[in-house]
């Protein structure tokens, strides 16, 4: 009844990203791209995820040495390229040096690693996207280049730090916003202050059932799970049926069939 109720104020008042993310069907959002079909948050990655009708391709955002906001989950290189070493190290031009195909196979050997700046410029306004901040202090930094493309209203940031999220509240209290959640949070997480300044909640499907998505949503927070990715396959039927809003996704095909 909440989703529907959300549902027709969305028709009433017009669509914005916070429509997106509260929307009737389930979001589908592309795990650093269609990290299954390509590697993950690369060009050819998001061009694929976009390609299969994800409703947001996600990004996780590192900060270069020179203070550049990048593409990259891990805090090292060194699982995704050919290079070694923490991300804060290099400059962008350096990291701009590494292979960042060749690990998922010989067919994307070459690709680079991307600037938040380059994966906006190339998909503009025709996608919507799902930004994760790894780290505090690129707040500004990454409200500034949004904002200078006309793209606030084409974001979701999640973060696990509630001091970044909070502090991008302050900023600009329009932009949607998810608290990442540890295991160890879940049983403690005290949703009537996350929702002071958090759209929902983000965790890992093996602590999803449906009273807790009953409860999340009685605090007029929306849901979205992400998978141990060789488990995806076997747990997203399951977190479909306890009313989870969203799921990031590794297998896109499979997972729109859930919408």
């Amino acid at each position: 009844m909440k989703k529907l109720l959300i549902f027709i104020t969305i028709l009433l008042t017009g669509c914005s990203t916070e429509a997106a993310i509260t929307k009737d069907d389930l979001l589908i959002i592309a795990h650093r791209g269609d990290s299954s079909e390509a590697p993950e948050h690369t060009m050819p990655a998001y061009e694929k995820a976009i390609e299969s009708g994800a409703d947001f391709i996600e990004i996780d955002l590192m900060m270069t040495k020179n203070g550049k906001l990048v593409a990259m989950h891990d805090e090292t290189v060194d699982r995704t390229t050919n290079g070694k070493g923490k991300v804060s190290d290099y400059t962008l031009e350096q990291l701009k040096d590494l292979d960042a195909g060749s690990w998922f196979s010989n067919e994307y050997k070459g690709e680079k690693i991307l600037s938040l700046q380059e994966i906006v410029d190339r998909f503009g306004k025709g996608t919507q996207y799902y930004i994760e901040t790894k780290e505090t202090g690129m707040e500004e930094n990454l409200l500034d280049i949004l904002s200078k493309r006309n793209l606030l209203d084409n974001v979701v940031i999640q973060s696990f730090s509630s001091k970044s999220l909070m502090r991008i509240h302050k900023i600009n209290k329009e932009i949607p916003l998810i608290q990442l959640c540890e295991s160890v949070d879940v049983p403690y997480l005290k949703e009537n202050e996350i929702n002071q300044y958090a759209n929902g909640i983000g965790l890992n499907a093996r602590l999803v059932n449906e009273a807790f998505v009953e409860r999340m949503h009685a605090a007029n927070l929306v849901v979205h799970t992400f998978f141990n990715k060789d488990k995806e396959k076997n747990q997203i039927e399951d977190v479909v049926s306890y009313g989870v809003d969203g799921v990031f996704t590794d297998y896109l095909v499979n997972a729109k069939k859930y919408q």
